[in-house]
């Protein structure tokens, strides 16, 4: 039998609150770079790491970080958490912030909160 990590759920839901969080900082600030002079790119490329620590920290935990990143959207269904979800889904494994079309992501939380 394969060794498990314990899972730690405080950790789990500071991960899932914080990627949330940190993904609307990030779509903000991509939408109003002119509202922030001091999110340059150096900035933004740290907060990009800082977005892609935190959903490694729920996919290492495997179903776990699933099951918390669902409560927390259940409990706050705003875009950020939904995006958190999307993110652990199986097809999105590996992907890594930097890679998304934006675009497109915008279009998939749009597209959810105006069913």
């Amino acid at each position: 039998m394969a060794y498990r990590a314990p899972v730690i759920e405080n950790i789990l839901r500071q991960h899932a609150e914080q990627a949330a969080h940190l993904w609307n900082v990030y779509d903000y600030n991509l939408l109003h770079p002119e509202e922030n002079e001091e999110m340059d790119e150096e900035r933004m490329v740290r907060l990009i790491e800082r977005l892609d620590a935190h959903i490694d920290g729920l996919r290492v935990a495997g179903p776990d970080g699933l099951r918390v990143a669902e409560e927390r959207y259940a409990e706050f269904p705003e875009a950020g958490e939904l995006f958190v979800v999307r993110m652990l889904q199986p097809e999105a494994e590996g992907l890594l912030v930097g890679e998304l079309e934006v675009e497109k992501v915008r279009a998939y939380l749009t597209k959810t909160f105006t069913k």
